[in-house]
């Protein structure tokens, strides 16, 4: 590269991506892995776990390299609570695997995939392509024999391991060995409950025997863990299992995970020590929270999902929202007012990667959208600023009709409402769901009065100027917009097109108020020039007195 000149950008992802081949080996496909446990609705911040692996992957992809994105159901994990809104009759299941769990709102197999369903669903929106794996699936073909028989005979050396990171002192005396089954690595579910409630009683290396004895149903039985598949790893043991089992080259994992002592640094040491494989690269990743809700629908009032986040967000403003922040670095998902300067932010880059800049906020404006595997992700054939959407779909409830035929006569000009799509539906979702109800614009049913008698000579004097400036026929934007800002200009005996004095701008806020007073009820609203246009010229006359 010659003096002075500047290489593409590079990001975090470039970096991950240049990790995770370091790690892979030669020749191989380099395989990129998440996890999450359907254990409730996936919510942003479990999402983060999706799409930092997938931005990684389909870099590598982007470089031709061979590389899947390998996601792991941890769905043979035992089911921990009943939440709230749900049956308490469901505590029963409690110690069950997820899988086994029956959906108490009957539309799936399973509690597990009542909650990947609409995760799916999400993540094609997305532009996510995944292989899944279902532990369950797994542990029950006895794909694991042999890692499980592996982990017992090594389970003196794990829990050495598992000892030296405990947060609180383990007395020697205590600490387990080969003969103490306290803290045996492997959990058989219960063959009578099916519950994990079960305690190691004895192991015969020999057979591979392993006998338990249930707390929940007074069971005791024996499992053959070479020909039986009853039971799984318990956690700390089962992801490093799962690194060395599927060659994974990198895995992120949240800032909680990623603590001294947790599960990710013990995984660390022994996939290592006792699978005999290299730890994948990683990295820990920050929280995300969220803010501005009023209503939200799968998730029933709790923490929002990405189909959530997709009633309102374009599926490349969203994968955004995830790929241009460092990994750690936190941040909220804003369902409120933020939702509209978003919008605008996005657009602005849009506008900056079609001049042809190329730096770090343009790459991940395409990385955002578009992928290896999807190509560019739907967006609308004609970007309307979402804040003129929203407007407009308040003043007219929601028809889309309207909403069609106003949007061209404010300057975007289309063919038919689809090429409006998917923004219109989400703004006029966004515009429903998320705007309180005092934030609202109400148009007045019929003119107001009592106000119209009291007006004082100036302001009859604004909308004299204002009427007789509308005319008759179709108003489009750009002469509304001259005329409301120029009336105060006019009546002070300035020409439309002159500078605003100190007392013009006064007379504005004044005239401004006025109108929204009298349309809308309200001291503001949208954006005058457009609620006018929204309105057409008939019903503006009618309810100004004209």
């Amino acid at each position: 590269m010659a003096r002075g000149q500047q290489g593409p950008p590079t990001d975090w992802v470039t970096r991950a991506a240049d990790d995770a081949l370091r790690h892979a080996r030669e020749g191989e496909q380099v395989t990129c892995s998440s996890g999450a446990s359907p254990s409730g609705p996936v919510h942003l911040g479990n999402l983060r776990e999706f799409l930092t692996v997938h931005f990684v992957a389909d870099e590598l992809a982007r470089r031709g390299v061979p590389v899947r994105h390998l996601h792991v159901w941890d769905d043979y994990d035992r089911f921990r609570k009943v939440p709230a809104g749900v049956d308490p009759s469901w505590a029963d299941h409690i110690g069950r695997p997820l899988s086994a769990v029956p959906d108490p709102w009957e539309c799936h197999p399973s509690w597990a995939e009542h909650f990947k369903e609409p995760l799916r669903d999400a993540l094609h929106e997305l532009g996510v392509d995944m292989e899944e794996v279902s532990q369950t699936e797994r542990y029950r073909a006895g794909v694991y024999r042999d890692q499980i028989l592996r982990a017992v005979s090594h389970r003196d050396d794990i829990e050495q391991v598992l000892a030296r990171h405990r947060t609180k002192e383990v007395d020697a005396d205590s600490a387990a060995t080969v003969d103490d089954l306290a803290r045996f690595p492997f959990k058989p579910y219960c063959r009578q409950c099916g519950r994990d409630t079960t305690t190691a009683a004895s192991y015969d290396e020999e057979s591979t025997d392993l006998a338990y004895d249930c707390s929940s149903c007074g069971f005791s039985g024996v499992t053959n863990l070479t020909t039986q598949h009853e039971g799984k790893l318990v956690w700390k043991v089962d992801w490093p299992m799962r690194w060395a089992f599927e060659h994974v080259d990198f895995e992120p994992a949240g800032m909680d995970h990623a603590t001294p002592g947790s599960s990710f640094t013990v995984g660390h040491e022994l996939v290592e020590s006792v699978f005999e494989m290299p730890r994948p690269a990683w990295f820990g990743y920050g929280f995300v929270g969220f803010a501005g809700m009023q209503k939200m629908s799968s998730s029933a009032g709790g923490a929002p999902t990405a189909s959530d986040a997709l009633e309102v967000l374009e599926a490349p403003i969203l994968r955004w929202l995830y790929v241009r922040r460092n990994p750690r670095q936190t941040f909220d998902i804003d369902f409120g007012p933020e939702v509209v300067r978003l919008y605008d932010e996005w657009d602005a880059l849009g506008r900056k990667a079609a001049s042809g800049k190329r730096d770090v906020a343009v790459l991940a404006h395409e990385r955002a959208s578009a992928t290896a595997m999807a190509g560019q992700l739907p967006t609308s054939p004609v970007t309307v600023p979402f804040r003129v959407l929203s407007s407009v779909t308040d003043v007219t409830a929601g028809s889309a009709d309207q909403i069609s035929r106003i949007v061209s006569h404010v300057g975007h000009a289309h063919d038919s409402v689809a090429e409006l799509e998917p923004r219109l539906t989400k703004a006029m979702r966004w515009t429903t769901d998320y705007v309180p109800p005092a934030d609202r614009t109400t148009v007045r049913s019929a003119p107001d009065t009592a106000r119209l008698a009291s007006l004082s000579p100036q302001e009859q004097e604004w909308l004299s100027l204002l009427l007789s400036g509308l005319g008759s026929d179709e108003l489009d934007l750009d002469p509304v917009t001259s005329l409301v800002y120029g009336v105060p200009k006019l009546a002070r005996g300035l020409d439309l097109d002159a500078a605003p004095t100190d007392e013009v701008k006064s007379d504005q806020k004044e005239f401004f108020r006025l109108l929204y007073n009298l349309l809308v009820d309200a001291d503001r609203g949208p954006r005058l020039p457009t609620l006018i246009v929204a309105l057409g010229a008939e019903r503006v006359r009618s309810l100004l007195g004209g």
